[in-house]
């Protein structure tokens, strides 16, 4: 016979269980795409933005063809979702960032850097200050990446692109395929090799892992300092970018605990120039991935406080990997910046103008590029 104790026991844990606290239920909002990009040839991945100095509609976006040599490419699009140049030959590259004036040949550079997951290193493009064609400016020996390592974890996947302010230096934070539960991440500082082409220098390697899935989509807040990344099955994790920060050793926020349907895939922030704005979560879902939205500045409870969902948004996006959002005017189509998702089925790119999201933006004025 049942003890009154072990009734009683019960009795309290089903209590307890049913006064945690759950997240709440939030209505997406639906988005309708401007438009679609061109379909690249097999298997899109992420994309990344780079924002014209002067004339913001010849912008670009770029994205990843992820398949082995020699189809695998970086796919350069405009504004209007037409292919503007394919960059093939690379094997299996994965992710691809945007960063603005690296020094090389001692003249400020912009550069888009892939991660090229079956040679073990990353490409280095160059980005000409008109929008014109891309040029690979890698050092021949000089940009392997995850050295010492074997199997899935020699493997670069995720990266994200960080410009310190303070000296302008650029670094690349590189998430592999596999890695411990400690140090997942790798950072490298991208610099001249003095010969005009473009090495990587490990610095550190960070970052905590909960050993559920894996670790791919990584963002950089430039004007913050911030690093976020995804841990799959886990939750987002928020660190120091400074490899030099008096505090680059300890994590500094762990949210998005709850509520996904999917895994964890793609981040963007959205980063007005008053330090506000938004950070966007992939959850991936087939036929139509939502994003989360967190509050960029923190909250209540501080800079580090991105425990509360602040909005939920939908596109008709299947299975979402890579995310990307600017809050530059980009022109008349898109005056408010944009949010560009990967788009599996039909192996392209959704691009929505920022006002289909229902969020504020930046002022229009405001230019946070060069």
């Amino acid at each position: 016979m049942t003890s009154y104790a072990a009734i009683l026991t019960a009795g309290v844990l089903l209590a307890s269980a049913c006064s945690r606290p759950r997240p709440p239920r939030m209505e997406c909002r639906d988005m309708r795409p401007a438009l679609a990009t061109a379909a690249v040839p097999d298997d899109p991945d992420d994309p990344a933005v780079w924002v014209h100095p002067r004339s913001p509609e010849r912008s670009l976006i770029l994205g990843t063809n992820k398949v082995a040599a020699p189809g695998g490419a970086l796919v350069v699009f405009g504004l209007d979702g037409k292919i503007r140049q394919t960059l093939a030959g690379l094997d299996r590259p994965n992710n691809v960032d945007v960063e603005y004036g690296l020094l090389v040949e001692g003249r400020p550079t912009d550069i888009a850097v892939v991660t090229e997951r079956r040679k073990n290193r990353l490409r280095v493009f160059r980005i000409p200050a008109d929008g014109g064609e891309l040029a690979d400016i890698s050092s021949a020996s000089g940009t392997a990446v995850l050295e010492g390592e074997t199997g899935e974890r020699s493997e670069p996947m995720g990266i994200a692109l960080y410009k310190r302010p303070g000296d302008g230096a650029i670094f690349a934070i590189v998430a592999p395929k596999s890695g411990p539960r400690d140090g997942y991440l790798w950072q490298y500082r991208l610099e001249d090799d003095g010969a005009g082409r473009v090495r990587t220098v490990a610095v550190r390697r960070f970052g905590v892992f909960s050993g559920k899935a894996e670790i791919e989509a990584v963002a950089v807040d430039d004007a913050l300092g911030y690093v976020y990344y995804a841990d799959e099955g886990d939750g987002i994790h928020k660190w120091h970018a400074d490899p030099d920060h008096p505090d680059a050793a300890r994590e500094l926020a762990h949210f998005g605990r709850t509520g996904y349907q999917g895994d964890h895939e793609g981040l963007a922030i959205y980063a007005k120039p008053d330090g506000t704005g938004y950070i966007l979560s992939t959850d991936q879902v087939s036929g139509n991935s939502r994003y989360f939205v967190y509050r960029r500045e923190g909250g209540a409870a501080g800079p580090h406080d991105h425990s509360q969902v602040i909005a939920c948004l939908r596109g008709g996006a299947d299975s979402t990997d890579g995310l990307e959002a600017v809050a530059a005017p980009l022109g008349p189509a898109f005056p408010n910046g944009l949010l560009v998702a990967m788009n599996s089925g039909p192996k392209n790119f959704l691009l929505f103008r920022w006002e289909e999201t229902g969020l504020s933006a930046a002022p229009a004025q405001a230019r946070r590029y060069p």
